[in-house]
């Protein structure tokens, strides 16, 4: 695909940033196991939470399905698989001498395999400085923020009950049921951003594919992560702000503003995602800037 050819979302030398807004009904989009599993909240303003981590997770989990089998699109923070395993690769793949004394030669060329074999080290970045055959520090392109609730959120918690017992002696002395609880919001609509920057892409080896691949994981995260309390969650908008060069034309935040998200009835509790009008205010943008609606 040369250079002329590539979209302007999908081209690695650009700057881009991107606002994307998903929403969850009766379900909890990220549990805070410091709370017992309970929606995350900002407990000044009562908005929902959710973590940059949440949502990576989300799109590893989805190129690891897209891309199954592809070189080049291996995950390594995978459940299941230590971290030390995956260093241990680069350094087999190689035969990089191990010993301390050469390390400063091994790392290097360590961090450069996991770099084209492994997606989310390409993209997210990774700390690979555990375990006797180390690969380095990667600084990540690609970085997600906390995505936060329009409005405030409203967390339940429901009681539930089973009737098959854990353990046997609970048969024998006829317990019937055990309990247990489900923590829920009612319905949210989460906004997060993201930056992929290029010179950083640069060094990590980041390419058109492996943009395409990025948003198109976005947009089926959530189809492919159904679970009891996440049946209903969408991605209801992702708008990819991409500069003509690699260090930007306008603020990130001037750019980010432009997709404006407002209640349509303020006195009146929303359960949908009619409940809200988003506008994007395209008219006038920088000069070198150009926007692309992926959903939405």
């Amino acid at each position: 695909m040369s250079t002329e050819t590539v979209p302007a979302h999908l081209d690695p030398a650009r700057k881009h940033d991107f606002v994307f807004l998903f929403d969850v009904r009766d379900g909890n989009p990220n549990g805070d196991p410091d709370a017992g599993g309970m929606p995350r909240t900002d407990p000044e303003t009562g908005q929902g939470l959710v973590t940059d981590v949440a949502i990576k997770r989300k799109i590893r989990d989805t190129i690891a399905l897209l891309c199954h089998g592809q070189e080049g699109y291996d995950i390594y923070v995978e459940a299941g698989v230590s971290l030390n395993s995956q260093h241990e690769r680069a350094y087999e793949a190689l035969n990089l001498d191990a010993d301390k004394k050469q390390r400063r030669l091994s790392e290097p060329q360590a961090q450069k395999w996991m770099c084209r074999h492994f997606f989310d080290v390409r993209m997210f970045g990774a700390v690979m400085t555990t375990g006797k055959k180390p690969a380095g520090r990667v600084q990540g392109p690609l970085q997600l923020t906390f995505s936060r609730s329009i409005g405030t959120v409203l967390p339940q918690q429901h009681g539930i009950t089973r009737i098959t017992q854990t353990r046997e002696e609970d048969v024998e002395k006829g317990e019937s049921t055990e309990m247990g609880t489900k923590h829920t919001l009612p319905y949210g609509l989460f906004r997060g951003h993201g930056h992929f920057s290029a010179p950083l892409g640069g060094r990590t080896g980041v390419t058109a594919t492996d943009l395409e691949m990025f948003w198109r994981a976005m947009t089926l995260m959530f189809e492919h992560d159904r679970a009891s309390t996440r049946g209903e969650m969408a991605l209801r908008g992702l708008y990819v702000f991409s500069h003509d060069d690699a260090f930007g034309k306008a603020p990130a935040h001037e750019l980010l503003e432009r997709v404006e998200v407002t209640g349509l009835d303020e006195d009146a509790p929303v359960r949908s995602f009619d409940g809200y009008k988003v506008q994007i205010h395209d008219e006038h943008l920088p000069q070198g800037v150009t926007l692309t609606r992926i959903v939405g």
